[in-house]
């Protein structure tokens, strides 16, 4: 009994050194900090970061920085630098790419300007400590970013502007620290400019031109291994780092370099992008701010007043640097209060980068203890205040923003947006599970509905439980991405009817169809089931061919007949696809006339989409299928089509899946039907005639052509 209670102390000893009660306590903290703190209405990061001062060796010295806390906090900080990365709305930082270089030269400039005189003639360094220290006021860590992508504003332009610019400042600081090394050492020739630009080009040749293509040939290859998509993407991500490092910058820039690389390759809505952000804020993020705590040592500020002085000063001046440059980007781009404090919060906390100066200096002794120290308590102050600063400009943003689009979603109904998705064939749902996700929206409370209908015969409530079980594989992956899915399983006469009833039954607004084929004999005699659901619906109707994975696809290319803007369902499906665009990160090229131009752009206006999009004069519709010399085989055709008692209707629109399988064999393809009136729609006044007859007398004739129909009849929707 006393060898285990001397086993059990042993164990206890601190700084603990078992690594299963290490790694218990950390995910134990990861846990608790959080949920106690939001009780207290303070933002979880600064949970995580006290507490690595409480635990830590200035704290009560319970764990201690070892190679397996390195390890976890190093990959936490490169996630957060790639999650930014990835998060980046490409379109967006394209058309804010003048304000991102501006805000970086500010956020760059003003804190070294400000900087350097403080330390030069206030705190008596010397110039190379004195540039080095203000070099680091410049310097920032997207610490908060994570509080913006829970919050859902990421996509906003201020957060855009912020991350574009932290690259820029960063790597410019990073550069600088280089610089001044090679100065206190002597070695600033030439030979190392011409080492570092010739390394630089070639990180960025590796990173930009031969890293997405070997991601879109894995892509391709392995679209199915699903866990494999991810480990590839790690493996990136800390090879970019290392290649990054090679060059001789930090490895964050690589890692953010990563996330632009791979940016139009994992789109936000995407499984893997899920899965990317969920282990990153769940494990390795968190184990990189309670690093950062560790660091915090708060008993320098008992050693005299010259640290607390330095601390103090350095503190002021960090966040002082930063709120100007907040606000002069503000002040030019004419940005809202809430907007200044996110850019403020977002470039306010100095962590990785800021460490990664101080240390280099203060081993290279350039730099003394009370720098070193007064840093670490910059890290703690800055951290905290700009956690505080994000989340309540990120809310308050939010709250601005459905107060801007609440009156355009309830004219829309897209909070109540239902998206149908039929399914004969199961090994065909993956793509249109992953187009129907890309196209939802993300605030409607509604699933997207997977129907499976089942012909009504003696076999009903067998091949039920069959299409239900073959379904809920598929609910499976849906969950992996987060998406809402429900499965609906009836029994009718044929397919069509069954869609038709269905989409009534549960109100839906969009339905996605597979490609037709070849419509078997029987089928001939009865009509055909795609054109029985759009003359007996007025839903907006995709139906899809999706020839690639959906990442793979350069450009969406659409054509618009004319008069496609009086339809009931235009700004719908302008919608769609510009959503579908901007989480592909690729170009819209639409053909079109001048007044369906024009009203496309109001909707963009309206809607305030970001995606890019290029409108080309186009009038020669009798003979569109001319278009397929300006389409590329990795360009996503996209036709939007009528039924024929709508406005936009013409008589070439008739037979398109065959002509258009014909001309774009090589493509993806979609083509729309916008939604329509009900009043539109003739079929309804037949609703009251009894079907019963007919009903018995179609399951005879299904009786007596079911051996032929198995000859002639493929499934005729994938």
């Amino acid at each position: 009994m006393t060898d285990f209670f001397t086993h059990l102390m042993h164990e206890f000893q601190l700084p603990l050194e078992n690594p299963v009660l290490i790694f218990s306590l950390i995910l134990f903290i990861i846990l608790l900090s959080p949920i106690l703190l939001k009780r207290l209405n303070i933002p979880g990061i600064i949970g995580l970061i006290v507490a690595g001062v409480i635990i830590g060796p200035y704290g009560f010295n319970i764990l201690e920085k070892n190679s397996a806390v390195d390890l976890f906090s190093t990959i936490g900080l490169l996630y957060i630098m790639f999650i930014a990365g990835l998060d980046l709305d490409i379109n967006e930082f394209k058309t804010n790419r003048k304000k991102s270089l501006l805000f970086g030269l500010f956020t760059f400039i003003l804190p070294l300007g400000i900087g350097f005189p403080v330390c030069y003639y206030l705190l008596g360094y010397d110039f190379n400590a004195s540039f080095l220290t203000a070099s680091m006021f410049a310097t920032h860590t997207l610490v908060a970013y994570p509080i913006v992508s829970k919050l859902g504003v990421s996509k906003n332009q201020a957060v855009a502007v912020t991350v574009g610019g932290t690259i820029l400042t960063d790597t410019a600081v990073l550069i600088t620290l280089a610089i001044i090394m090679s100065n206190s050492q002597g070695n600033l020739n030439s030979e190392f400019w011409i080492r570092l630009g010739i390394s630089l080009a070639i990180f960025s040749a590796i990173m930009f031109l031969i890293i997405p293509r070997i991601a879109k040939w894995f892509f391709r290859k392995l679209e199915s291994e699903k866990h494999s998509h991810y480990i590839f993407v790690l493996s990136m991500v800390f090879l970019a780092a290392f290649l990054a490092e090679v060059a001789g910058v930090e490895p964050i820039i690589g890692a953010f370099v990563a996330g632009l690389a791979l940016n139009k390759l994992i789109p936000h809505s995407s499984a893997l992008m899920n899965r990317i952000e969920f282990i990153g804020n769940s494990l390795f993020i968190p184990f990189f701010l309670i690093s950062v705590g560790m660091l915090v040592n708060v008993r320098v500020i008992l050693t005299g007043p010259t640290a607390l002085i330095v601390a103090g000063t350095l503190s002021v001046v960090g966040l002082f640097g930063k709120w100007l440059a907040a606000f002069f980007t503000q002040l030019i781009f004419k940005y809202s209060k809430a907007q200044r404090q996110l850019i403020f919060g977002l470039s306010g906390a100095h962590a990785a980068a800021t460490l990664a100066v101080i240390l280099v200096g203060y081993k290279a002794e350039i730099l003394d203890e009370n720098i070193l120290n007064g840093t670490i308590i910059l890290i703690l102050i800055t951290c905290i205040i700009a956690s505080f600063a994000t989340e309540k400009a990120a809310k308050k943003i939010v709250i601005e923003s459905k107060d801007d689009t609440h009156s355009l979603s309830k004219a829309n109904g897209v909070n109540n947006e239902h998206i149908l998705l039929p399914i004969a064939n199961v090994s065909n749902i993956e793509k249109l599970l992953e187009f129907a996700t890309f196209i939802k929206d993300n605030k409607s409370v509604n699933p997207v509905s997977i129907l499976s209908v089942v012909c009504n015969n003696s076999e009903a409530e067998i091949n039920i439980l069959k299409a239900r079980n073959e379904l809920e594989k598929i609910v499976r992956e849906a969950s992996a991405s987060e998406t809402k899915v429900n499965i609906i399983t009836t029994i009718d006469y044929n397919a069509a009817s069954g869609i038709i009833r269905i989409s009534k039954e549960i109100m839906a607004d969009i339905i996605i169809l597979g490609w037709p084929q070849r419509a078997g004999f029987i089928d001939k005699l009865i009509g055909d089931k795609v054109d029985s659901i759009l003359n007996n619906t007025y839903k907006t109707t995709f139906i899809c061919h999706l020839e690639q994975p959906m990442v793979l696809h350069k450009r969406i290319v659409i054509a618009a007949p004319p008069l496609a803007e009086h339809e009931f369902g235009f700004s719908m499906w302008v919608s769609k696809i510009a959503r579908l665009a901007q989480e592909l990160s690729i170009p819209m090229v639409l053909y079109c006339g001048e007044a369906t131009q024009k009203a496309v752009e109001k909707v963009f206006k309206k809607a305030r989409l970001t995606a890019s999009i290029t409108a080309k004069s186009f009038t020669d519709w009798e003979d569109f299928l001319v278009l397929s010399r300006y389409i590329h085989e990795d360009d996503m055709f996209v036709l939007v089509s009528a039924r024929k008692s709508a406005t936009s209707y013409l008589g070439f629109l008739d037979n398109l899946p065959a002509k258009l399988e014909k001309h774009f064999a090589t493509n993806s393809r979609i083509v729309i039907y916008p939604q329509q009136y009900i009043d539109n729609m003739g079929g309804e006044q037949y609703n009251d005639i009894s079907t019963e007859s007919l009903n018995k007398g179609i399951e005879a004739v299904q009786k007596i052509g079911k051996g032929i129909g198995s000859i002639f009849k493929k499934t005729d929707y994938e």
